[in-house]
């Protein structure tokens, strides 16, 4: 298949419902509204295909870049070419659901999510956080260095109160994780957490809220997941 012809069956796909759900939380034009699940018989037809995602990603077709992560092959991009999909990833569901998710099936993942973490912008940041727990919910422990992540969770501590939008749901998830996927510091995470207390989110909306790590890592005990380790990170 050609960029033509899979641009052809996702619009055939879309949903005016869907498209709604994706416009309320960032999507912008042009996009058909695809479910997700509903890419699954044409990445039968394009199994993973490199150039074809870089076209179908330049497009700035949400439902196509959405596409494009699913069918791009990790380890054939490099950092800058990382960096060149976060420069189009213009809303949350691309640079966490997307770019990140991608990278976490790359060997240079851990290197590139530290920059994104340390550049100060909320999207890279988001993302890079975003792709540690993409990382710990599916490598083996040893894959990680134990003092990075102790490291990783007092910048935590110190900065998600006032960290941008983003970044403070995907730090909040990274406690999370760490929690739950990697074992050895499940205490210091929890602890972590239990300290830092709900964060607040939201707060240039009518309805702000407050996201909690804590609550969500003692129902995740509750229900014995610590140790959850997912098959595949990407569809």
């Amino acid at each position: 298949m050609n960029a033509e012809m899979v641009m052809q069956e996702l619009e055939e796909l879309g949903k005016e419902r869907t498209k709604k759900i994706y416009s309320s939380n960032g999507a912008q034009e042009p996009l058909f509204g695809v479910a997700t699940g509903a890419m699954k018989p044409i990445f039968k037809k394009t199994k993973i295909n490199q150039p074809l995602a870089e076209k179908l990603y330049a497009t700035g077709n949400y439902d196509a870049m959405y596409f494009a992560g699913i069918i791009a092959d990790p380890n054939g991009m490099t950092e800058a070419d990382y960096d060149r999909w976060m420069d189009g990833a213009y809303f949350y569901m691309l640079s966490d659901f997307v770019v990140a998710v991608t990278l976490a099936e790359a060997d240079i993942a851990q290197q590139v999510a530290d920059k994104w973490i340390a550049s100060g912008e909320d999207l890279r940041m988001s993302a890079g956080w975003s792709c540690y727990c993409w990382l710990l919910g599916s490598r083996p422990d040893k894959e990680f260095s134990e003092s990075k992540l102790a490291g990783m969770l007092e910048l935590v501590s110190r900065t998600i109160h006032d960290a941008p939008e983003r970044t403070k749901y995907s730090m909040n998830n990274f406690l999370y994780t760490v929690a739950v996927s990697y074992s050895p510091l499940h205490d210091l995470a929890t602890e972590t957490a239990k300290r830092i207390g709900p964060v607040e989110v939201g707060k240039d909306k009518p309805a702000g809220k407050s996201i909690n790590a804590y609550d969500n890592i003692q129902k995740a005990v509750e229900k014995g997941r610590v140790g959850f380790k997912r098959k595949h990170v990407r569809c």
